[in-house]
């Protein structure tokens, strides 16, 4: 098992976000973790990465049979967890190719992070760049200031698939594109699923979902785990709203 998540309930400042959630991702298979807005979809992806002021009260987090509730998030993803977040912050000053790049080095244990000490890295990073649809001045430009949504999304794409991650974790990856879009980033979960990767699909959407079938679906509600089941509860909700998910339970 990459990824497991037990009896988690979580708060933020005095709210409490997640309620006793327990899941697990495999290796090699998408979990789509599907809710409303509000429903702690964000929150469980920011915990997992231990992201600041979300203070876990119950439940671990495993990694490869491993709890990581005391790492830092960045030694989190050193052991191989990536975060696509559904609104990635601007990085004024600093460029995308040079963060990358800094990525890459700290991840291989070089001591000089903006170093090129391969070449491969940024023929890579090109490659992906085309491949993606991206603009080729874009490596150049500050991380995020004055992209596109679309921009955003099919760069943080690219970090997922050059720094090859244990588990990926997207967050809502389809928003604000259009159908090209939406094609393109089921085609890289697909390839991250069939390189062996675990892949933690958060949407509130089936539309994805009708171009990379999920392998297990887990659905949040008022920060609770309220459904789980296959790729037909997606789609059983799409046709019928999130009434549907407290009926179906935990099949």
């Amino acid at each position: 098992m990459a990824l497991e998540v037990k009896g988690l309930s979580v708060r933020v400042r005095d709210k409490v976000v997640l309620k006793g959630v327990s899941l697990s991702v495999r290796y090699g298979t998408v979990h789509a973790v599907m809710g409303p807005n509000g429903s702690g979809k964000s929150s469980l992806a920011y915990t997992i990465m231990g992201r600041e002021g979300y203070e876990v009260m119950e439940g671990d987090i495993l990694l490869d049979g491993e709890s990581i509730l005391g790492l830092e998030t960045h030694e989190r993803a050193l052991r191989g967890i990536y975060l696509a977040m559904q609104d990635p912050p601007a990085l004024p000053g600093v460029r995308f190719g040079t963060l990358v790049v800094a990525a890459s080095n700290k991840r291989l244990g070089e001591a000089e992070l903006t170093r090129v000490k391969d070449p491969s890295v940024i023929r890579s990073m090109r490659a992906l760049a085309s491949e993606l649809g991206l603009a080729p001045e874009l490596l150049q430009r500050e991380v995020n200031v004055g992209f596109s949504g679309g921009e955003r999304k099919r760069s943080e794409l690219l970090q997922a698939a050059l720094l090859k991650p244990k588990v990926v974790i997207l967050d809502e990856p389809d928003s604000g594109l259009d159908v090209d879009g939406i094609k393109k980033v089921a085609e890289y979960i697909r390839r991250f699923r069939e390189e062996g990767r675990a892949v933690m699909l958060i949407t509130h959407y089936a539309r994805l979902l009708k171009h990379v079938v999920p392998d297990e679906v887990t659905v949040l509600i008022g920060g609770e785990v309220v459904a789980r089941g296959g790729a037909e509860l997606a789609f059983a909700i799409e046709e019928k709203g999130y009434a549907i998910a407290k009926e179906w339970g935990m099949k």
